[in-house]
């Protein structure tokens, strides 16, 4: 198992619940969505708590964040999308430390689940049709109908932009998923080269640098890409925020 890239992802029940016939067992999984939930609460309320004229590193960390969504967010959707913070927010603070999380050995990377971020995708999609739908009414399918497009092409236009937008949370998803998934299959595919090699005596070690230093660089990638994911992800929320705000405006 020590060298199974697969064998990280398995789920594991630490309390078996089942509930007329439902498992609702706490698993693994669950067990480092709380801790992420439960750490990233703790540090922002410790780190804000004493809100210094003259900013101590962990809150200087924390006024950091909250400026980079919220730039983020007023920049796509306006001064309007602001309330819409809180969202935005979470789901960017979940989905960096839940990555991070899985960068530590013997952790478990809760977005290498695909259920973890569909689930986080279609609260963003219904959260845009409920918007869109309760501020513009019908109005709110103007977003299919761009402007300054020809008449005789105007329904194969809109066919196209529904069946975009009905992607959306496959591609919202997928992507954080699959980009999780393949970059930590590919470290522990480096990091198992290493072992095996090693094991093999002093040639195995010799030709097991390669694979060691290949190993380090991917997880300075794989860091970069925990934080770019969850960039990514919080950047499409705010682009569809704003497409629920101001439909006819694309």
């Amino acid at each position: 198992m020590a060298n199974d890239p697969i064998h990280q992802f398995q789920l594991t029940k630490l309390l078996t619940l089942d509930v007329n016939g439902v498992d609702l067992s706490f698993t693994n999984s669950s067990m480092f969505m709380v801790a992420t939930v439960v750490l990233t609460s703790a540090f922002l309320l410790w780190s804000t708590g004493g809100r210094g004229l003259i900013p101590s590193r962990s809150q200087s960390l924390s006024e950091i964040a909250y400026e980079f969504v919220a730039g983020m967010l007023r920049d796509s959707a306006g001064s309007q999308g602001m309330k819409f913070f809180p969202l935005v927010f979470s789901l960017f603070m979940f989905i960096l430390v839940a990555n991070m999380f899985g960068m530590f050995p013997y952790f478990f990377t809760v977005t290498s689940h695909v259920i973890i971020t569909v689930a986080l995708a279609l609260l963003v999609f219904l959260t845009v049709l409920i918007v869109g739908f309760s501020k513009h009414g019908l109005g709110f399918l103007q977003l299919f109908v761009p402007s300054g497009v020809p008449i005789a092409i105007m329904p194969l236009v809109v066919a196209i932009e529904i069946i975009s937008f009905i992607a959306r949370p496959i591609s919202h998803s997928v992507r954080l998923f699959a980009n999780m998934l393949a970059g930590h299959i590919t470290l522990k595919v480096f990091a198992g080269f290493v072992v095996s090699m090693s094991s093999i005596g002093a040639v195995g070690i010799v030709g097991s640098i390669l694979p060691f230093a290949m190993t380090i660089g991917l997880t300075a990638l794989e860091f970069l890409v925990a934080f770019l994911q969850a960039y990514v992800f919080t950047m499409l929320t705010c682009m569809y925020i704003n497409d629920a705000l101001h439909p006819g405006g694309h």
